[in-house]
């Protein structure tokens, strides 16, 4: 059945522009209710096209694969993309696309994009709506922009896709993923890495603790944590109370940790400084800490500038632990790295494969 309802498609656009005349009245009102568009409108598309298979009876060939658009990849069910800022998904008349995470855009010279979650035609220029499907009309060529760092998208049909010379996050993440140390969250989609939000600081504090390759030393923590708004018995309070205990934080206050308060750019620049030994728990003021990361190797100047002026994701967070690999340890000829490689946190393959994962350019 699906092989017949691709082959129909143009069919069940055409029916759309008739019912949207319909339900609109006119074009100064280009409406249709989302009851109309799910209900009356479904089922004669549905009648329509059970029409057209039994009336064609056996003189089509419904095992022929349908040509699917110029560089298009055609999928019969929703599939899953992880794209970064400026890729263009290019989509077609009968293809659907529905953003999960970040911000895009939509763009199309002529036709029309169907919102089909809230029953309207979208304008050319508009800004997608997360967890909104999106439907490519017919004689419709449609370009989905990614606008944000890095997004997720489902879609379907023949789409095809266009990739930017744009950091490449989502690969990062996958490269320290392969490493062992990213896991992401319990998220859906995008393998949980939920780059477009902003880290908590308890998240924060756990990705650098697994950076270090100092993990299992923090789950086998056992002592006194002084944090009140940490659950005791928990998981998190052996991660917060085996880096109190080792200087790599002083807690939001002399017993809060606030885990759940977002993180910034210069509090995890000094998580990195203190636990590679370029600064200590001692140093309170965090106004310079992106410039002593700068001074240390473990940031560019363009990394500094970005850090000072976009918000602090997940990304960044994945971003400035991916490049902390390749940095000297205080006093040492070694490198984070190589001194996780000897710790065997990963093994020389993991560290080759991962490697390869990332082709981006650094700022």
């Amino acid at each position: 059945m699906r092989k017949k309802f691709v082959f129909l498609f143009p069919l069940c656009i055409l029916l759309l522009g008739a019912v949207w005349a319909f339900a609109a009245g006119d074009a100064a009102d280009p409406l249709a209710t989302l009851s109309y568009l799910h209900g009356i409108f479904t089922n004669t598309v549905d009648a329509k096209v059970e029409q057209r298979l039994d009336a064609a009876g056996p003189g089509i060939n419904w095992e022929q694969p349908v040509p699917p658009p110029p560089d298009g990849n055609p999928v019969s069910t929703w599939a899953e993309a992880q794209l970064k800022q400026d890729d263009l998904l290019q989509g077609f008349t009968g293809d659907s696309v529905l953003l999960l995470a970040g911000d895009g855009r939509i763009s199309y010279a002529s036709g029309a994009v169907v919102d089909v979650s809230s029953g309207t035609v979208v304008p050319s220029g508009s800004a997608l709506t997360a967890n909104h499907r999106y439907l490519v009309a017919e004689d419709t060529a449609a370009n989905f922009t990614v606008t944000s760092k890095t997004a997720v998208v489902d879609y379907q049909g023949g789409c095809s896709f266009q990739y930017s010379n744009a950091i490449d996050y989502n690969a990062i993440a996958s490269a320290l993923k392969t490493m062992n140390l990213f896991r992401g969250s319990f998220t859906g989609y995008g393998q949980g890495f939920d780059l477009e939000l902003a880290p908590t600081r308890l998240q924060a504090l756990i990705m650098f603790i697994r950076v270090l390759g100092e993990e299992d030393a923090a789950l086998s923590w056992n002592g006194y944590l002084p944090f009140t708004d940490i659950q005791p018995g928990s998981q998190a309070e052996r991660y917060v109370g085996y880096a109190f205990e080792r200087g790599y934080t002083n807690g939001y206050s002399a017993t809060q940790f606030r885990p759940s308060a977002p993180v910034n750019a210069r509090q995890y620049a000094e998580f990195l400084l203190r636990a590679m030994g370029y600064s200590s728990s001692d140093n309170t003021n965090l106004s310079d800490a992106l410039f002593r990361a700068q001074e240390a190797g473990l940031l560019t100047i363009g990394e500094v500038s970005m850090l000072q002026e976009d918000p602090f994701l997940r990304a960044e967070l994945a971003y400035i632990s991916f490049y902390a690999l390749d940095v000297l340890l205080a006093g040492s000829n070694q490198t984070l790295g190589e001194s996780l490689l000897n710790q065997g946190v990963f093994d020389q393959q993991e560290w080759e494969d991962a490697a390869a994962l990332v082709a981006s350019w650094r700022l």
